[in-house]
């Protein structure tokens, strides 16, 4: 259980907070690249970390990110033109280029140099496995490109989605982390996952529901195993990644199927972008497969048309079916794997009130991921821009989860070894 201090600290992201001044030190995932697909499309609204900003490609399809109203009158630029590598006002013309420049000012005598005194919001942006990410930190310790598994891979070798749900990213990000609530919130639904359908794991996920949890710090962030019993001599093993501050690999179900990751990201302190990720790392989808993922189906979403809002949502509560949870077709009685999910940490309210929990054993790992980001802020405050932050290096970011049988006296970060390291162009281990 955490005070009302620290909860107040880890769930507030804006601007000014503790918190906020941490997470900008990573590289964002922003928006998908496809939502400013072509040069001088037109700009898009973004909003990370309480910050509201637009996103547009220009002319020679570099990247901008600008504070979303003009220096001049702050009007939205979200009604400006992109044309002439550069983003112009629609109320009084004046333009600026990527890095936030003020190209032109056309609304001034000819001759000024006004606007060369003029400088708009900006931050860095790189484009990486479908992803525009931003880096919202000092320029000077702008770390390198995330390497991710699933951002480094060919292109044609994933599949990304997101979708906004109406909760801090904390309680989000926790239900990545905890590999217990499968045999509950998916326990009729699991089957019929077009990721998981036909695997061996899935037996020991269901007939044992009381799993054991070992967690040990990784230098990313942790490495948790949840522990199934097999029989008198043997362990299942589920052993996901969290990767600082927000990111989570799914333990996957069989060689032969995708993994799965996670990135929980805060638009402010009230919503975060989900973000999904299919990914294999010596093939690309199967027709079925990625037939399935647009569909919405797995970890995957259906949207209200023309937007990344769930069609099951608060507002219908999540369009629960009783009937089918009498039945026993749908545990919650809410459909799809990410909507269960969903459904439940939205309904703690948008930011959860932790002072009111009763954590158990199968909670280690959201307690040590909470100490850790608590450390890392801590770390941060005493250090500055010496701060050493886990997560930050790319090396960190190597790595994958796995599922897997060993022998009951066998450590599983031991058991496990190569198969928590990331290779790609290289099959991974799972059962």
């Amino acid at each position: 259980m955490l005070t009302k201090e620290q909860n107040e600290l880890l769930t507030r992201t804006g601007p000014d907070s503790p918190m906020g001044a941490l997470f900008r030190r990573y590289w964002i995932p922003a928006l998908l690249a496809e939502e400013i697909a072509e040069p001088d499309c037109a700009p898009v609204r973004v909003k990370l970390l309480g910050e509201k900003l637009i996103a547009f490609r220009d002319s020679e399809g570099r990247i901008g990110l600008l504070d979303e109203f003009c220096s001049h009158r702050t009007a939205s630029l979200f009604f400006g033109r992109n044309e002439e590598c550069g983003l112009r006002c629609s109320y009084h013309g004046w333009k600026y280029d990527v890095e936030g420049n003020c190209v032109d000012m056309p609304s001034e005598p000819e001759g000024s140099r006004f606007k060369d005194r003029i400088k708009q919001r900006s931050y860095p942006c790189v484009e990486r496995g479908g992803v525009i990410w931003t880096y919202m930190g000092p320029l000077d310790r702008k770390p390198e490109p995330p390497e991710l598994e699933w951002a480094v891979l060919g292109e044609g070798q994933r599949f990304v989605s997101k979708r906004l749900q109406e909760s801090n990213y904390l309680q989000a990000m926790e239900g990545g982390i905890d590999s217990s609530h499968v045999s509950f919130a998916h326990r009729f639904n699991i089957d019929d996952d077009p990721m998981h359908a036909g695997t061996e794991g899935l037996k020991y996920l269901k007939s044992d529901t009381r799993p054991k949890f070992e967690v040990a710090e990784s230098d990313g962030g942790l490495v948790i195993g949840a522990r199934r019993v097999v029989d008198d001599e043997n362990y299942y093993w589920r052993v996901t990644q969290w990767i600082m501050p927000w990111y989570t690999i799914i333990p996957p179900f069989g060689t032969h199927n995708p993994l799965g990751a996670h990135a929980w990201v805060p638009i402010d302190d009230e919503n975060c972008w989900a973000w999904s990720i299919n990914y294999h790392p010596s093939r690309p989808p199967r027709d079925e497969e990625l037939t399935a993922m647009r569909a919405g189906d797995g970890i995957h979403v259906k949207y209200v048309p023309g937007t990344y809002r769930t069609l099951a949502n608060r507002e219908n509560d999540f369009l629960i079916d009783r009937q089918a949870q009498r039945e026993k077709r749908s545990f919650s009685g809410v459909d799809g794997i990410s909507m269960q999910d969903a459904s439940l940490q939205e309904s703690m309210g948008v930011v959860c009130d932790r002072t009111q929990e009763r954590l158990g054993t199968s909670d280690a790992g959201i307690i040590l991921a909470r100490r850790r980001l608590l450390a890392a802020l801590e770390e941060l405050q005493e250090h500055g821009d010496d701060a050493i932050l886990p997560g930050v290096d790319p090396e960190h970011q190597r790595v994958r989860s796995t599922s897997i049988v060993l022998p009951a006296s066998v450590p599983f970060r031991e058991g496990a070894g190569k198969a928590l390291v990331a290779s790609p162009g290289e099959d991974f281990i799972s059962i």
